[in-house]
């Protein structure tokens, strides 16, 4: 059976509204043809809501003052990668993994978050100094929560 005839098959399952196919010659050729049912889509549209009434809100512009207190803390923070429980040490006796003005390297071990019974290591991802630590130990935490600033 050549590649001509297949697909003359094809076009006729098609047109029969077939979805399958299978064919056994005694030279003991066999070819077996199947095709997803034809299905029509049917448009949906959503019911109007009623129109909620609105209130217009006008911003104050910010002060200079506003402005010059809003403080840019420079260097990486280090977010947690799951929701989970953070713990700043290996165990409530134990000395935290690393306090402000410990320096870090990408490999430094800086925290564990426990998620479903599973105590996950945080890396620091960065080397520096650790200059602020956002969270106490034993605080839930969600995927993004900041831990550690490091410059």
């Amino acid at each position: 059976m050549d590649l001509e005839k297949i697909k003359e098959l094809m076009k006729a399952m098609e047109e029969r509204g077939m979805t399958k196919l299978a064919i056994k010659e005694k030279s003991g050729f066999e070819v077996e043809l199947e095709r997803s049912p034809a299905f029509e889509v049917e448009s949906y549209s959503l019911p109007e809501r009623p129109a909620l009434p609105t209130t217009q809100i006008q911003a104050k512009p910010a002060s200079l003052e506003a402005a010059q207190k809003l403080e840019v803390k420079e260097g990486y923070e280090i977010t947690s990668p799951m929701v989970g429980t953070f713990y700043g040490s290996p165990s409530p006796e134990d000395d935290p993994f690393v306090k402000v003005g410990d320096s870090v390297t990408e490999e430094s071990v800086v925290c564990i978050i426990e998620a479903m019974k599973v105590m996950n290591e945080v890396k620091a991802g960065k080397s520096g100094i650790v200059a602020e630590v956002f969270l106490d130990s034993a605080h839930p935490v969600e995927f993004g929560t900041k831990l550690f600033r490091i410059v």
